[in-house]
């Protein structure tokens, strides 16, 4: 409450706090009054009154200097001796107007007492570099675009720094960043001396509309696995394969990497081939493909373990419900639960598990429902003739379906949670995994039950069309792991073709072979004169009369074809390293590089090729890939520029350390989207 002005007063010397440095206390008969030298408001100034509500003042006061304001901070108590120091940080200090200027830095010392306010006044307050801030946050976070426009927000900014303006076309300012963001990104992929490994994801949303996500993966110079997305792009309703086709290559022209492209991975094995025949040819007319392109369409081996899931729980959807309906009548009451625990300890179930209902829209959670269920079997079949009320029991044919299927679930549920949980998923480390449930199919489908076999080669015919495309992309990365090379194929193609194996081996050993004869003609193409991006041809005598410059070249040509004809073979032949739990094989290969030049430029292609483009967060979902509501509803630019920078951002500050092959990220990945039934 303000009060009439009156005559000032000195001082007391007992006004030590320096809160009282920018007010004047004033005496109206026996009452005191503070008066602030700024805006003359006049508060109470009693000995009794402290001086919180003094310092609150100050913090709101609009005619302070513009360098100190909303700046004065009540310093707290001091448990360790020395001086504490803040260092200002900004996302990116390349934004920084001045460019010479040093981080503030602010020293408090531990005799301050507890209320005394602390000056900032040298902090020179930028309101471009905070407005980009708040531009940067709400892409990392994914905030809506409107919450620089809710009350509570600009209640807070103006609270924190009167002196902020907040900017209601903060799009254009997200635009910026995204424009300088893709700058970067693609001035590093130029740079890169490897291939580009492109994913192809399909995307809708709660309105149906379709998208198109394209994300690269490469193993860049310091052998990191790198990934970064370059497009999501909104489909016309009306698309068809041709213009799929004609948007991929538009994207890559756009980014001007199509003569790096080694491969392609689609979401959905449904994918018509053209997509990827198209592609290869656009950009296969100026140079052709490594391989003739053998290895660039591949598909996601996550979606089609979920589409063989799929089929588990369809054919046990009956067996499902019934299931559901008595874990609910179990659980409808006390009584009911207290009666079927004694029933469980009467056939002698000890158990420390309890009864469950599932998500029907993750199949794991169904899963672990469904084993639950099966250990109290016994259980169940004995309340059927205790409690006439349950009708939804299970016959002795269903229980055995159930526990068939189960147990084909656990089998899956077991690899996708190990090939999720790699931090650094390079493509090796699929072959074993997917070759156990090749294995597991072929047993399967022998089953004496029509039912179970029936549903097993169900599950076949979709994991044999993802194989005849993909097993040699497979068996080619695992060959390039010091660990197991050849053996490990040796070693399982004979449970899975069994006579044939001999003539599958070879096709492996005679697909690696050319493909490595790819790279040695590359190699040697350098040194005639055709470079490679980011290459540089080999310097000779200066000397342009140079008769012997023939016989260089010559000498040249006719020893590194010796070298690279012994690149492959010296791997091959070499012992398989031993398996260790502490094995990374892009460091391995960081370090054999000068004993592989060749080798290990075809490595870097073929380990940075993504098996699987399903997010670990969503690696057990049953539902299309399906954007939120907020991002379905921007405009198209806008929407790409919020999805790419958002990763991008994520990129930069996570900064995963892949020495090891199985860490937590201490930044857990924002979702972009959510999966949806």
């Amino acid at each position: 409450m303000e009060i009439s002005n009156e005559s000032a007063i000195k001082k007391p010397k007992r006004l030590t706090s320096v809160v009282w440095n920018h007010f004047e206390r004033v005496r109206k008969a026996d009452i005191c009054y503070a008066v602030c030298i700024h805006c003359n408001k006049r508060l109470s100034g009693s000995s009794n009154s402290g001086t919180t509500h003094l310092r609150n003042h100050l913090m709101r006061c609009l005619k302070r200097s513009n360098y100190d304001v909303s700046q004065l901070l009540a310093a707290k108590r001091r448990k360790k001796e020395g001086a504490l120091s803040l260092t200002a940080i900004n996302y990116d200090e390349g934004q920084r107007k001045e460019e010479n200027i040093k981080p503030t830095i602010l020293k408090f010392d531990q005799e301050q007492k507890k209320d005394e306010p602390i000056n900032l006044g040298s902090i020179r307050f930028d309101q471009e570099r905070s407005r980009l801030d708040l531009a940067r946050m709400i892409i990392l976070h994914g905030y809506p675009l409107a919450m620089v426009n809710h009350v509570g927000f600009k209640v807070f900014v103006k609270d924190l720094q009167p002196l902020f303006e907040v900017n209601s076309a903060i799009e254009l300012d997200c635009m910026e960043i995204y424009g300088k963001e893709k700058q970067k990104v693609y001035e590093v992929m130029s740079r890169s001396h490897g291939r580009i490994n492109l994913a192809v994801d399909m995307w809708t949303s709660p309105e149906q509309a379709e998208y198109l996500c394209l994300t690269a993966h490469y193993i860049d110079e310091d052998w990191k696995l790198q990934k970064k997305i370059l497009n999501f792009v909104s489909l016309d309703p009306s698309h068809t394969e041709d213009m799929l086709s004609e948007v991929i290559i538009k994207c890559l022209m756009e980014w001007e990497v199509g003569h790096k492209l080694f491969s392609m991975t689609f979401h959905d094995c449904a994918t018509n081939d053209d997509v990827a025949l198209r592609v290869k040819e656009h950009f296969s007319q100026d140079r052709p493909l490594l391989g003739s392109g053998q290895l660039l369409d591949v598909r996601c081996v996550g979606h089609v373990l979920n589409l063989i899931v799929q089929d588990c729980i369809e054919a046990l959807r009956e067996v499902t419900h019934k299931i559901r309906e008595s874990v609910r009548y179990v659980k409808t009451s006390q009584a009911t639960l207290g009666k079927f625990n004694e029933i469980a300890q009467q056939v002698g179930i000890n158990s420390q598990q309890n009864l469950f209902l599932d998500c029907p829209t993750q199949w794991n959670s169904t899963y672990l429902m469904l084993d639950r269920v099966l250990e109290y079997k016994g259980a169940f079949s004995l309340l059927q003739e205790h409690d006439p009320g349950y009708t939804v029991a299970l016959s002795d044919t269903e229980w055995e379906w159930a526990s068939s299927i189960t147990s084909y679930m656990k089998l899956l549920l077991e690899i996708i949670a190990v090939l999720s949980s790699n931090k650094c998923p390079t493509a090796n480390i699929y072959f074993p995994e997917i070759c156990d449930i090749h294995i597991q199919l072929i047993e399967w489908c022998k089953s004496p039950d029509d039912f179970i076999s029936s549903l097993a080669l169900k599950m076949k015919a979709k994991f044999d069309k993802y194989w005849s495309k993909c097993s040699l992309a497979l068996a080619v990365a695992v060959i390039l792991d010091p660990r197991f090379k050849m053996k490990l194929v040796e070693y399982y193609y004979p449970q899975i073709y069994g006579t044939d194996a001999a003539d599958r081996i070879k096709d492996v050993s005679d697909g690696i072979k050319e493909l490595f004869n790819v790279y040695c003609s590359t190699s040697a193409s350098l040194h005639q004169g055709v470079a490679l991006p980011g290459s540089s041809l080999p310097s000779t005598s200066n000397d342009s009369r140079d008769r012997l410059k023939g016989f260089d070249k010559f000498i040249h040509e006719t020893s590194q074809n010796q070298n690279i004809v012994s690149d492959l073979d010296k791997y091959l032949e070499e012992p398989v390293f031993p398996r260790n739990c502490d094995f990374h094989i892009l460091n391995w290969w960081k370090v054999q590089k000068p004993r592989y030049p060749i080798l290990s430029m075809m490595v870097r292609d073929v380990l940075g090729i993504p098996m699987s483009t399903v997010a670990p967060e969503v690696v057990f979902s049953t539902g299309a890939r399906v954007l939120d509501h907020y991002r379905s509803s921007l405009n198209p630019d806008t929407r790409q520029a919020l999805i790419c920078t958002q990763d991008w951002l994520q990129t930069g500050l996570e900064e995963p350390n892949q020495s090891s092959p199985h860490q937590t990220s201490p930044h857990p990945a924002i979702p972009l989207a959510i999966e949806a039934n």
